[in-house]
């Protein structure tokens, strides 16, 4: 409705400065049906403001998945397996009862990832999509950021291949009808060395199609070259793999590329991100980072036309990759420009250097970004018990870190990137994270974030291929996921395989999630820490989230050993905002007879938490 009432305006303008002076009483008239058409454009933003406002009535909770990985009910799990061997999941696999079983952990968007097309082995050349070369792809499937195509979806994730585009926007309609909405990735910083567009429309432009490959650096290209030089495939260590056989040491790149993480070299290191080529945004890196954006280099207005190619998708929201990696002055450019055409759709940005988190956020309009860095390091440190642990590194995150916009900051214990939980390089045990999980979901109002199988304490153990057994579930093949598969049970997603143990743990997420996800005192209350008091050590933590509707009491025990016994003393302050409520241990929904008082005492046992609505 606004872009179709602002086009009408400025078209109307045109007409009125062509021929007014011809017409000088229809130009009265243009002029007066423009106020009218101002006032509807006005009208009709208010109402998308205000739509988009109450919106946020709820805390966003997202959940994150690789189709790839989560509807696939195959458990051989053979190191590299091929597609056939190990199976994959598709779009059609995340049924309405699938999204059923997502929604009861009070989830409102659901972060698909891995859906636009990468680089993979699989042979998919009877659809007209050229085979990778396994010289330049990490694993059998292939990293979902080293992407082959931006206008494409991952054909491993079709039943019909030939209509891949069709089952995922199947997928995005499903996702809907349960009132869920849709996360996708967007990588704008490197793309696959194998980069082509199949399925582009026509009249876009590849990348590269058009670049001076002669010039190391030019605004007008779209990757940035090392001249005169072939590309080399970096030199790793000697192994024999079921892959080996595909790779022969070489890959045709001439002249060679700059690799995804910023390295100008012909031949990048096996650590490097030598299976992607980094894109030219107009920063020259070679010469002090020197920016060239007027005119506007065209890697922008290609990445403007992806995200609108997916806005148009009804897709809710981007996930955008190494966000940091990409100028500030291009998300500055891009966000509005989107956000003309859905007012309701979200960017969070992967960001992991909080000086420039204030930054990206108001200069580089991202509504939400990474807490990493700060919250995640600091609950990890706690949940492993490592000496150097403290919880004045949670009290640092809310106090100083992301002070005056921690509302914008996505809380999470696990994603693709992390260790498992439950792995035996983090936690060993599940459980251990559950008064960190009751820490990311209170502590501020922004996103909270659950990645799929965290609820049911998938262990991500194996060595399942390029990612070797390093505590995480594979990105970069074709697998199995054991404990999330007893919950999907063959596809009738209701836990019937789960043991009593990841019974209860996924009934503490549902229940931490639904108390927070509709709680004002989190989404719209202040904080305030309480003081250490009692026997309270620097594993024990307290906090009280308030607003005139809700008052909740948040106490953590990170402690392996010791039970914290204190009683909380309340300010009249906190005490005069709203009438007491029945003292209620809102994990358990149990009511707790402490009398009315400036005071609650608690008492909880190692390595746990309660929240405390008094």
């Amino acid at each position: 409705m606004i872009l179709n009432v602002k086009s009408k305006i400025e078209t109307d303008i045109f007409f009125v400065n062509c021929y007014g002076e011809k017409e000088r009483r229809s130009n009265l008239i243009a002029v007066a049906y423009l106020a009218v058409l101002f006032f509807l454009c006005i009208s009709s933003s208010s109402l998308a403001q205000k739509k988009s406002k109450s919106m946020n009535d709820k805390q966003i909770v997202i959940y994150q998945l690789l189709p790839r990985l989560f509807g696939n009910k195959n458990t051989t799990n053979i190191p590299y397996g091929t597609i056939e061997q190990n199976g994959s999941g598709k779009f059609n696999d995340i049924t309405d009862k699938a999204l059923d079983g997502i929604k009861e952990l009070h989830v409102s968007y659901v972060w698909y990832t891995g859906a636009i097309a990468h680089a993979s082995l699989t042979d998919y050349s009877k659809y007209g999509i050229k085979v990778d070369d396994a010289d330049v792809v990490k694993g059998r499937a292939g990293s979902p950021y080293a992407i082959r195509d931006y206008y494409d979806v991952n054909p491993d994730l079709a039943v019909d291949v030939n209509r891949r585009m069709k089952e995922f926007e199947a997928l995005v309609k499903r996702t809907h009808a349960k009132n869920l909405k849709v996360i996708i990735d967007f990588v704008p910083n490197h793309v696959a060395r194998s980069y082509h567009s199949y399925a582009k429309p026509k009249n876009v432009i590849d990348f590269g199609a058009k670049d001076d490959v002669n010039a190391g650096f030019s605004p007008a290209n779209d990757f940035y070259y090392i001249p005169g030089q072939k590309f080399l495939v970096p030199q790793l260590a000697p192994q024999q793999t079921p892959i080996s056989s595909l790779q022969d040491g070489h890959f045709d790149e001439n002249p060679a590329k700059a690799s995804g993480n910023d390295v100008f070299v012909a031949q990048p290191k096996g650590d490097d991100w030598y299976e992607t080529i980094k894109l030219n945004y107009g920063v020259d890196y070679q010469n002090g980072k020197q920016q060239h954006f007027d005119p506007i280099p065209p890697v922008w207005t290609k990445m403007r036309d992806i995200l609108v190619y997916w806005a148009k998708k009804d897709v809710d929201g981007f996930r955008c990759d190494m966000a940091e990696m990409v100028p500030i002055a291009f998300w500055n450019w891009v966000i509005p420009q989107v956000k003309s055409i859905n007012p309701d759709i979200i960017f969070l940005g992967e960001a992991y250097n909080p000086k420039v988190y204030k930054q990206y956020l108001d200069e580089g309009k991202f509504d939400y970004l990474y807490d990493k860095v700060g919250l995640y390091d600091g609950l990890k440190r706690l949940i492993k018990d490592e000496p150097n642990a403290d919880v004045a590194s949670i009290k640092y995150v809310w106090q100083s870190e992301s002070a005056g916009f921690g509302n914008r900051m996505l809380r999470f214990l696990e994603n693709h990137d992390e260790e498992r939980i439950a792995s035996a390089g983090f936690a060993g045990k599940a459980e251990l994270a559950l008064p960190a999980m009751v820490v990311s979901a209170t502590l501020g109002s922004g996103p909270v974030m659950l990645y799929f199988g965290q609820e049911v304490g998938e262990p991500g153990k194996g060595q399942e291929g390029f990612g070797g057994d390093d505590n995480r579930t594979t990105i970069f093949d074709y697998w199995g996921v054991p404990n999330h598969q007893k919950w999907m049970n063959n596809g009738a997603f209701d836990g019937k395989q789960l043991d009593e143990n990841q019974l209860k743990l996924r009934a503490y997420y549902k229940q931490l999630l639904k108390v927070t996800s509709t709680s004002d005192a989190v989404l719209h209350g202040d904080t305030y820490e309480a003081p250490h008091t009692g026997n309270m050590n620097n594993r024990m933590y307290a906090f009280i989230r308030y607003s005139g509707k809700q008052r909740l009491l948040v106490v953590v025990n990170f402690d392996r050993n010791q039970t914290l016994e204190a009683s909380i003393e309340i300010p009249d302050s906190i005490l005069k905002v709203k009438s007491s409520s029945p003292v209620t241990d809102l994990l358990t929904d149990r009511k707790l007879n402490i009398p009315a008082g400036t005071s609650i005492p608690v008492k909880l046992e190692p390595v746990s938490a309660q929240v405390i609505e008094f």
